[in-house]
């Protein structure tokens, strides 16, 4: 285990880096946050979030590239093992790895905005979990289970999950005009988002029934509970968001 990683002995040396940030977050996001803007008002963070929300999409993309080049080139592609230190492709798994890690932290950002823009009922319980969870898996993975590998295929996932929904959100941040013109797809995303915990699911069952697969299986028991988890509150906000209203809406017309 190499000693020349930034990041590795910035953030994985100990917990406490990450503990400490996810709790600032917590704070802020929480409590510091809005009770700073209780008297203050919103502020509009338009310029700002369009190149964030650029700057997003062009990680994630990039992001995808590289991480489909390990896949490619380095991974069996049903049993994902993290390389061993010495192997040649080592470097630029690590690169991948903490590249995806970083941008977790950057996810949080979101969350910044919407207390700056008072956006309160945006900062949901399962928004916030989503975030914290993420962000500690990904943490695990790395001090567990030495980068890459076994989330090889989450990672790819999820990078092309968010590479839409940033879309989606440059797209409603050009105007009142195109916001409307692209709602359409709106609940798209979180069926996109469904879609993909239910092949994270497949792939660790597809790891599980392999006799000669050596994956981590507390790894994979502990991705699949928190997929499932996932799974069930995303769920219920596609329903409260887009089913429920529908009913509702077609009782009162009938």
């Amino acid at each position: 285990m190499t000693s020349t990683d930034p990041i590795r002995l910035a953030f994985f040396r100990s917990p406490w880096p990450t503990l400490g940030a996810l709790a600032a977050y917590l704070l802020f996001v929480l409590k510091l946050g809005p009770k700073l803007m209780d008297s203050r008002k919103p502020f509009e963070l338009r310029g700002v979030i369009k190149a964030y929300n650029i700057i997003q999409i062009v990680y994630n993309s990039a992001l995808f590239v590289l991480v489909c080049y390990v896949v490619y080139n380095f991974y069996d592609w049903r049993c994902p093992l993290s390389l061993p230190w010495d192997h040649e492709g080592k470097d630029i798994e690590r690169l991948f790895a903490n590249a995806y890690y970083i941008n977790k932290y950057l996810d949080l950002v979101e969350t910044v905005f919407f207390v700056l823009r008072k956006k309160s009922r945006q900062i949901s319980f399962l928004h916030v979990f989503h975030h914290v969870a993420v962000i500690l898996a990904s943490y695990l993975t790395q001090t567990l289970y030495d980068h890459g590998g076994l989330v090889a295929w989450m990672v790819v996932l999820n990078l092309i999950v968010h590479a839409c929904m940033y879309t989606y959100y440059l797209l409603s941040s050009i105007s009142p005009e195109v916001q409307k013109a692209s709602l359409w797809w709106k609940k798209y995303i979180t069926t996109i988002q469904l879609i993909q915990f239910a092949l994270i699911m497949l792939h660790m069952i597809d790891m599980l029934m392999q006799s000669d697969c050596k994956a981590p299986r507390p790894g994979i028991y502990a991705f699949g509970f928190l997929y499932s988890a996932l799974t069930v509150m995303f769920s219920k906000f596609y329903y409260q968001s887009y089913i429920s209203p529908s009913q509702k809406n077609a009782k009162r017309s009938s």
